[in-house]
C-alpha cells in the first residue's frame, strides 16, 4: 500500500532484480551521499572513505540531512536539558551541512556546488514533501542518470530529503538505487528503535512504498560489528594528515556522550554504522546480501511483511577487517 496517494511508476521482479546487481568492479559508481554529518563521528569517517576512493567511486554531492535526538529526551533524564544533540532538526541540518564543508575542508578538496543544505524538519505525513536546495539538486541530478548507469543516493541518516525527492518528482525511482543504513533485519520482530528510521517514520515508509530499488543494510546487528578500538584509531588514524588527525579528534570526542556519558580512563570502542554503505558499493563482497520482498513499516516502528511488494537487497553479514584495512590503507596513502 502506498500511503503517499503518489503514482510512483510500478515495474516487474525482473526490473527490479537487475536495477539491485551489486556494482561490478572495476566501474566508478556515480554517487550522491545523504549525510548527518554532525549527529556523531561514522558519517565523518564515512565521508572520509568515499572520498579517498576515486577509483571506485565518484561523489557528485553531498546533501545535509536534518536531524535531532530530543525525541529521545525522556529516555536520557541524566542528559543535561541544554546538550547540543537536543537541538531541533533544522538545527541539526545546518551544523551538518558546516561539518561536511569541513570534511572537503580537511581533504583540501573544493566542496562548491558540491555540498547542498537539506530539510529544515521531517516530514508532516507520508504525502508532504519537504522542498529544500539538496531535495531540488537530488531530482536534477538524478535526471543525468540512465537506466545502464543509476545513480547511487548514499543514505546515511534520516530519508527526509530523499523521500521529499521522490514524492516531487516521482519519475526518478527510475534513475537512482537508494543504498539506506537503519534498523534490524526485515525478517525480525523488534521495534526499529533506529535513529535513522525513527526520527522521520513518513520518510521512511515514503522510501520503503515507492518502489525505488532499495539496498538496505541492517544497522542491527549487522552495522553494529563495525566496532573501531580508541587503541586501532590511536595507531591508524591519528597522525594520517589533516584529516586523520580531525577524524582522531572527532573519535576522541564523540557529540554524544554529553547524552550518553563517557569514561575516557579505560579502552572503548565505537561503531562506525555508516561505513557499510560505502562497503557495498566499493566491494560488494565485504557485505553479503541477498534479495527479499520490501516490508512495510507499521505504526509501532515494526516490520510486516506483505506479499505482492517489491523486492530489495538486504545485507546479513559483513567483512569487518577487510572494510577497515581499506579504510585505513587509503587514509596512510
Amino acid at each position: 500500500m502506498n500511503e503517499s496517494m503518489t503514482a510512483f511508476p510500478t515495474h516487474s521482479d525482473a526490473w527490479t532484480m537487475e536495477r539491485l546487481r551489486e556494482p561490478a568492479q572495476g566501474s566508478r559508481t556515480r554517487i550522491v551521499i545523504d549525510t548527518d554529518a554532525a549527529n556523531e563521528v561514522d558519517d565523518q569517517f564515512a565521508l572520509a572513505w568515499a572520498l579517498l576512493s576515486p577509483a571506485e567511486l565518484q561523489v557528485d554531492a553531498v546533501h545535509a540531512a536534518p536531524f535531532s535526538f530530543s525525541h529521545r529526551r525522556a529516555s536520557l533524564p541524566k542528559a543535561p536539558p541544554d546538550a547540543r544533540p537536543f537541538d531541533p532538526p533544522q538545527v541539526g541540518m545546518e551544523r551538518s551541512y558546516e561539518e561536511i564543508e569541513r570534511v572537503f575542508e580537511r581533504m583540501s578538496l573544493p566542496s562548491s556546488s558540491r555540498v547542498y543544505r537539506g530539510s529544515a524538519g521531517y516530514l508532516e505525513s507520508p504525502s508532504e514533501p519537504r522542498r529544500s536546495a539538496a531535495c531540488d539538486h537530488l531530482i536534477a541530478l538524478a535526471r543525468t542518470a540512465d537506466a545502464q548507469h543509476p545513480l547511487y543516493v548514499v543514505a546515511l541518516g534520516c530519508v527526509t530529503n530523499i523521500a521529499s525527492a521522490l514524492l516531487l518528482a516521482p519519475d526518478i525511482v527510475d534513475r537512482i538505487v537508494v543504498v539506506w543504513t537503519s534498523g534490524y533485519p526485515s525478517s525480525a520482530p523488534h521495534v526499529n528503535a533506529s535513529f535513522n528510521l525513527e526520527q522521520d517514520a513518513a520518510a521512511s515508509r515514503v522510501l520503503l512504498d515507492s518502489g525505488v530499488p532499495l539496498v538496505y543494510l541492517p544497522g542491527f546487528h549487522v552495522g553494529a560489528q563495525l566496532r573501531l578500538s580508541s587503541v586501532e584509531v590511536e595507531h591508524y588514524v591519528k597522525g594520517q594528515g589533516v584529516i586523520g588527525d580531525y577524524l582522531h579528534g572527532l573519535f576522541s570526542n564523540n557529540p554524544l556522550w554529553s547524552i550518553l556519558g563517557h569514561d575516557a580512563s579505560k579502552p572503548y570502542s565505537w561503531v562506525i554504522w555508516d561505513l557499510i554503505c560505502l562497503a557495498w558499493l566499493i566491494r560488494p563482497e565485504w557485505v553479503p546480501s541477498t534479495l527479499v520482498r520490501t516490508p512495510r513499516l507499521d505504526a509501532a516502528l515494526r516490520w510486516v511483511q506483505a506479499a505482492q511488494r517489491p523486492l530489495m537487497r538486504e545485507g546479513h553479514a559483513v567483512q569487518r577487517d577487510a572494510i577497515f584495512n581499506d579504510f585505513f590503507a587509503k587514509l596512510a596513502r
